[in-house]
């Protein structure tokens, strides 16, 4: 059972990884500020901005 439990807490922390919410609560924690859908749209934009700002190559 408690290699279930382990499997599950596993399987959960990879979707918050790629669901950007580890990011997003790195964010809160390094700015000081608190959850609101204002901050996760500013997040998400700040996030996005980035990644489309980079060229790619070929």
């Amino acid at each position: 059972m408690r290699r279930l439990r382990r499997f599950g807490e596993l399987v959960m922390a990879l979707l918050r990884e790629l669901a950007d919410e580890n990011a997003y609560a790195r964010h809160l924690a390094s700015h000081g500020r608190k959850h609101s859908g204002a901050e996760w749209r500013r997040f998400s934009e700040e996030r996005m901005r980035a990644k489309y700002a980079r060229a790619k190559c070929c």
